[in-house]
């Protein structure tokens, strides 16, 4: 079939010139060199990059876990917590983690932890993140309400003597708190990470680690640390002594 008039055969006398544009570059690969905008030109040339800023965000880091270091409440708490989960554990009972958003990542890391290994080389430990069940997660936020995805879950294989790790920077999160509501009903044992405050879930957690900022990721930086230590003291105490 004949192509329309002036635009294939053009196209194709001049094809060494014949260019489509993308986001990205041309249809032979090649890169723009002009930057869209002020972001893509920051990015694109480093040496404008704030870096009194990224060491400022990095000392804020910092900051935060050298406060809960210089805490005995916080340092004291982390190794009774990882004695309390290893007594729990060789009880025969399991640790679950809940946890929105980013928290949730690091409720899946943590559960990897243990059910997979730290340092040492040793058996599985029963652990794992509530929300990893997406079929499970989308049809009872669908059927019935995203606020009961976990309490719902823990109605189902929560035990009495398990562990229940609850992670909310603000203490507040509606499926938390349910979660932590239905664990109280269940006698599982209710361990908070939180920001400053602890939220609602300060009242419905048995220990909490309420991280001394109100800054979300400095927040969430400072649970994976006080979580990382807890897998390898659990790691320790219950394969080494």
């Amino acid at each position: 079939m004949e192509s329309p008039r002036g635009f294939l055969p053009e196209a194709i006398s001049r094809r060494r010139n014949f260019k489509i544009k993308t986001t990205h570059g041309d249809c032979f690969g090649r890169a723009r060199t002009q930057p869209r905008n002020d972001q893509e030109k920051l990015l694109i040339n480093h040496k404008t990059v704030p870096l009194e800023k990224i060491k400022a965000i990095i000392q804020s880091s910092i900051d935060v876990k050298q406060e809960v270091l210089e805490s005995e409440h916080f340092v004291g708490l982390i190794e009774s917590v990882s004695q309390l989960i290893t007594t729990r554990l060789k009880a025969g009972n399991k640790v679950l983690f809940c946890g929105n958003g980013g928290s949730a990542a690091d409720a899946q890391h943590l559960a990897a932890e243990f059910s997979g290994r730290f340092y040492i080389d040793r058996p599985a430990l029963p652990a794992e993140a509530l929300h990893c069940n997406t079929s499970y997660l989308t049809a009872v936020a669908n059927d019935y309400s995203y606020d009961v995805i976990y309490s719902r879950l823990l109605q189902g294989i929560g035990n009495a003597g398990d562990v229940l790790i609850g992670m909310s920077t603000s203490g507040n999160s509606k499926n938390i708190i349910a979660a932590m509501e239905t664990a109280r009903e269940k006698q599982i044992i209710t361990i908070g990470m939180t920001g400053a405050t602890g939220g609602q879930m300060k009242e419905l957690s048995d220990h909490i680690f309420n991280v001394p900022s109100t800054d979300t990721p400095r927040i969430q930086e400072a649970h994976m640390l006080i979580g990382h230590i807890i897998c390898q003291l659990v790691e320790e105490y219950y394969f080494t002594s």
